[in-house]
């Protein structure tokens, strides 16, 4: 607090101090002082930098002003104060203390499981029992019980009020009256993680979003998801919370769908809205990548549950389900997948498991 009161004052002291710099020049310049109507001087910027102190630092800068239809150079000290830094918000994880957990493969996610989707064995774990935020991968639940319920795909669903984050103020592209089917809605809240699609799904499902949310804690319960909970459709309350055990398995039964294959891993695709066609991209970079063999995924971020993926992937002629929960950093998930991906390479069949993992 005293660094950024000192940054204060040194700010205010130095728009003062500038202001009349200007005018002393360019009066001695005419013999008239620059409060003249006529004169145009610029404005002297003053940055405020990021940065680990609040020491000041003066510089010279060389100024343009017009004095009476005249160009007149001068030359002033500015300065810039460093302002410090705010500290990163704690995800769950980081405040269970999860992020302490060390691996052999040094994986930025807190939590981490590799599972074999032949048999469902175990071939990497970390913290993988912990009930955590899921963020947007909530929305793999949200497809599965779209698809069950056999709802008609190609009924036409409005965007309304209702469906606007007002909790995060996440941001849409959908704007309210916009009108999609019911399969285009599903496709880009697979695809692009698009909240408001994601949120008219669960309001447009029989008994509306209560319903809907009974119905997807009811699966969860069905699959033996016993550390999972849902409040919503989409994700963006930090009341989703399910473990990477749970995830692995909801990952094997969404598979089983080939809409869900097929919507999550565009790379990008055209849909009508309102009648307007509008390109959505994936959130997840690797489907596009040739090297990668991925038959089902869903990303996911909000601050409380830090970057989450989970996927189905084929290595080495094995398909495997990865999840990835409390990563750090935008591409610390896929860049931890990759990581997962050579060590998996690197090993026989046979020894396809990590001690202590």
């Amino acid at each position: 607090m005293a660094k950024f009161k000192l940054a204060l004052g040194v700010l205010a002291s130095l728009l003062f101090a500038l202001a009349p710099a200007a005018a002393v020049h360019a009066k001695d310049a005419n013999g008239k002082s620059s409060a003249s109507k006529k004169h145009n001087t610029k404005k002297v910027k003053v940055v405020l930098r990021k940065g680990a102190t609040a020491a000041p630092r003066e510089k010279t800068v060389r100024r343009v002003v017009m004095v009476r239809g005249k160009r007149k150079v001068i030359y002033q000290k500015v300065s810039s104060v460093a302002v410090p830094m705010a500290a990163p918000m704690p995800t769950m994880g980081d405040l269970a203390g999860l992020n302490l957990t060390r691996d052999p493969l040094d994986l930025k996610s807190s939590v981490a499981l590799v599972l074999d989707q032949a048999n469902s064995e175990v071939l990497f774990e970390k913290n993988s029992n912990v009930a955590l935020p899921i963020a947007s991968i909530t929305k793999m639940m949200t497809g599965l019980v779209v698809v069950e319920a056999h709802q008609d795909m190609d009924e036409v669903l409005t965007i309304t009020d209702e469906d606007v984050d007002r909790a995060k103020f996440s941001s849409s592209r959908l704007k309210v009256g916009s009108q999609l089917t019911r399969a285009n809605m599903l496709h880009i809240a697979l695809m692009s993680s698009e909240n408001r699609a994601a949120s008219a799904l669960g309001r447009n499902y029989p008994g509306g979003l209560p319903a809907f949310v009974d119905a997807m804690n009811s699966k969860a319960r069905q699959l033996g998801m016993m550390d999972t909970h849902y409040v919503d459709s989409s994700g963006l309350s930090k009341m989703n919370v399910a473990s990477a055990r749970d995830l692995g398995k909801l990952a094997m039964a969404a598979f089983r769908h080939p809409l869900l294959r097929e919507y999550s891993t565009d790379p990008k695709a055209i849909v009508e809205a309102s009648g307007q066609p509008m390109q959505f991209g994936n959130t997840n970079h690797l489907v596009a990548n040739p090297g990668w063999e991925i038959g089902l995924q869903k990303t996911g971020f909000i601050n409380e549950a830090g970057r989450c993926l989970m996927m189905q992937a084929v290595i080495e002629g094995r398909a495997v389900i990865m999840v990835f929960l409390d990563s750090k950093g935008k591409q610390s998930r896929t860049a931890d997948a990759g990581r997962m991906r050579k060590w998996l390479e690197a090993l026989k069949p046979a020894n396809m498991s990590l001690p202590g993992g």
